[in-house]
C-alpha cells in the first residue's frame, strides 16, 4: 500500500477521533470546549490530544486497551477520552463517588492499563491500582514526573491518528442490572457516532450553538452531549462536578449565551426559581432538555411558564443503547405530557410481552430495541450479554405502553432500578451491604417519591433479634458504598411480603410506604 493510500485510509472512516480531527481543520480558531477560564480552541483541542495520545502509546497503550478515567468534570476528561480513541483504545469512565473498592473492581474487571485521575481522587486511585499492573496518570501537582498528567501533555509525542473502525470499542461503561453486579457495556464508535448523528437530526445543532449541561461527563449522557458540538463545530460548556448552584448556572447561560441546555428535573425547578428571582433574560436558549428521572408536572409547568420561549425535550435512553431511543418533542410536550415521545431514527423499537410477542396499544409491555446504536455487549459477560439480546432484540428491562398515536409513556422498571437526584441506585446492591450487618437476616429496598430527589431509596428490613438504631445502619450502609445509594430511611418489620414463587412484592412496599419519602 503506497503512503498516500495507507494516509487516505483513517478518514474513510466514522471514528470519534476522525470526526474531531475534521473539525479542526475546518473551524481551527472556534472555541470548542469551556470550563471556568480555561478555554480550548479545536486547533488546541486536536494538538494536546494529540500529544496525550502520544504519552498513552509510550506506557504501553494499545489498540483495544482501556484506559481508565478517575475525574471530576474537566477538560482533561475531554481530552482524555478523545486521545484513547486517536490510538484505537477504549475510554473507561469511572463514577468519581464510587468507594475504593468499587473503583477498584472496575479497575480490575476492564484490565485498564492505564488510570487518568484528577488531584482530589489520587488517594483512592492509587488504592484501588494496588492488586493491578496500571499506571498512574495524576491531575496533582505533587505527582512525580513519570506519573504528572500536565507533563504528559508537554512531553508525550504527537502521534498520528490509528486507522480505527466504526466497529471497534471507543468506550466501556459500568451499569448494573437487577443482580447490582456491575457489567460493562461495550459501546462502538458505530454505536456512539450513530448516536450523535440521531441527536443531530432529532433535536438539531449548528456551528454557532452553545450547549450546558449539568451531567457529569462520567454518564453516558453527560460525554454524549458534548460529541454533536464537536461534531458541527459548536462549543461546549463543562460545568463544575459538585455544588450545583442555581444562581451560578443561570448567570453561566447569559454571559455564554448557551443555545441548548440539559438539565435533570431537580436543576430544572431550582433554575427556574432563579431566573424568576433574578429576572435573567435568556434570550439565545432555544432548546432545554430533560431526563434521568421521571419530571413531576408541577415542573413542567414551572419550566413553560418561566422560559415560554424554550423547546422543551424529554430525551430518553439507556446506556447499553448508546443513549438516547426516543424524544418527546416541544411540539407535543404539553399535549403528551408524561410520555417519552417516539423513537428516534436509526432505532427500531417493538413492546412485547414475556413471549416476545407484540402488544396491542394501550396494553404494558417490555420496550424491547435493534439498531445500530445497540452495545456491542457486556464485556466479558457472555451469560449477561445473551440474556439481554434473548430473541434478537435488546431488552431494556422497561414496562412501557404505547397509545393510538405512537406515543410511548414508562410505566414501570422491570429492573427496579431507582433515580434519586438524576443518580441510578440499584436495590440489589444496597440490600447485599444490608444483609452484611450482623443484625439483617432479609432486606428490600425500594424507590418511594421524593420533594426534591424525586425518588429516594428506603429499606424495609427483616432483623435476627433486636433492631439496630436506624441512623447506625444508615452509616453502616453509607461506610461501604457510595454515599449517593445509602437508604434515606429504614423500616422494620417482622417479615417481607412475597408471592408464591418468593419474589418480594416490591409494588406493595413502595405502596404501603409512599409517603415516606417525604420526611426524608
Amino acid at each position: 500500500m503506497s503512503g498516500a493510500t495507507t494516509r487516505l485510509e483513517p478518514p474513510r472512516h466514522q471514528a470519534l477521533g476522525e470526526i474531531v480531527s475534521r473539525t479542526a481543520m475546518r473551524r481551527p480558531d472556534h472555541t470548542a470546549l469551556i470550563f471556568a477560564d480555561e478555554r480550548r480552541t479545536f486547533a488546541e483541542l486536536e494538538e494536546r490530544v494529540a500529544r496525550l495520545a502520544g504519552a498513552l502509546a509510550t506506557r504501553g497503550v494499545e489498540r483495544g486497551d482501556r484506559v481508565a478515567i478517575l475525574m471530576f468534570n474537566c477538560v482533561e476528561f475531554v481530552e482524555t477520552f478523545l486521545a484513547c480513541h486517536r490510538i484505537g483504545a477504549c475510554a473507561v469512565p469511572i463514577n468519581f463517588r464510587l468507594a475504593a473498592a468499587e473503583v477498584r473492581h472496575q479497575v480490575l474487571h476492564s484490565g485498564a492499563k492505564v488510570v487518568v485521575v484528577d488531584a482530589q481522587l489520587d488517594t483512592v486511585a492509587r488504592e484501588a491500582i494496588m492488586s493491578s499492573d496500571a499506571e498512574l496518570l495524576s491531575k496533582s501537582p505533587t505527582a512525580s514526573p513519570t506519573e504528572s498528567l500536565a507533563q504528559a501533555f508537554v512531553d508525550g509525542p504527537w502521534i498520528e491518528g490509528a486507522v480505527v473502525t466504526e466497529d471497534e470499542l471507543a468506550f466501556l461503561m459500568y451499569t448494573s442490572g437487577t443482580t447490582g453486579v456491575p457489567k460493562a457495556a461495550m459501546l462502538t464508535h458505530r454505536n456512539l457516532v450513530t448516536n450523535t448523528n440521531n441527536w443531530l437530526i432529532e433535536v438539531g445543532v449548528g456551528e454557532e450553538d452553545v450547549w450546558f449541561s449539568g451531567l457529569p461527563l462520567f454518564h453516558i449522557g453527560g460525554i454524549n452531549g458534548i460529541l454533536p458540538f464537536l461534531y458541527t463545530g459548536g462549543t461546549a460548556i463543562i460545568t463544575p462536578s459538585m455544588g450545583f448552584d442555581a444562581a451560578q448556572t443561570v448567570a453561566d447561560l447569559a454571559t455564554h449565551d448557551v443555545t441548548i441546555c440539559f438539565f435533570v428535573p431537580t436543576q430544572w425547578e431550582a433554575i427556574c426559581e432563579s431566573v424568576s428571582t433574578t429576572r435573567t433574560q435568556l434570550p439565545r436558549l432555544a432548546r432545554g432538555l430533560w431526563g434521568g428521572s421521571q419530571c413531576p408536572l408541577s415542573t413542567l409547568e414551572l419550566i413553560a411558564s418561566t422560559l415560554p420561549h424554550v423547546g422543551i425535550y424529554n430525551a430518553f435512553g439507556q446506556t447499553e443503547m448508546s443513549s438516547n431511543t426516543c424524544f418527546l418533542k416541544p411540539a407535543d410536550s404539553i399535549r403528551k405530557r408524561g410520555s417519552v415521545g417516539k423513537a428516534v431514527v436509526n432505532v427500531e423499537v417493538r413492546i412485547v410481552d414475556e413471549d416476545m410477542n407484540d402488544v396491542s396499544d394501550g396494553t404494558v409491555g417490555e420496550i424491547v430495541y435493534r439498531g445500530p446504536t445497540v452495545m456491542k455487549g457486556y464485556f466479558n459477560d457472555d451469560d449477561a450479554t445473551a440474556a439481554a439480546f434473548e430473541g434478537g432484540w435488546f431488552h431494556s428491562g422497561d414496562l412501557v405502553a404505547r397509545d393510538t398515536d405512537g406515543y410511548i409513556t414508562v410505566v414501570d422498571r422491570l429492573k427496579d432500578m431507582i433515580i434519586s437526584g438524576g443518580e441510578n441506585i440499584y436495590p440489589a446492591e444496597v440490600e447485599r451491604v444490608l444483609l452484611e450487618h450482623p443484625a439483617i437476616i432479609d432486606a428490600a429496598v425500594v424507590g418511594v417519591p421524593h420533594p426534591k430527589w424525586v425518588e429516594t431509596p428506603i429499606a424495609v428490613v427483616v432483623c435476627a433479634g433486636s433492631a439496630p438504631d436506624e441512623n447506625e445502619l444508615i452509616e453502616f450502609v453509607k461506610g461501604r458504598i457510595a454515599s449517593y445509594k445509602k437508604p434515606s430511611r429504614i423500616v422494620f418489620v417482622e417479615e417481607l411480603p412475597r408471592n408464591a414463587a418468593g419474589k418480594v412484592l416490591r409494588r406493595t412496599l413502595r405502596e404501603e410506604y409512599v409517603d415516606l419519602g417525604g420526611s426524608a
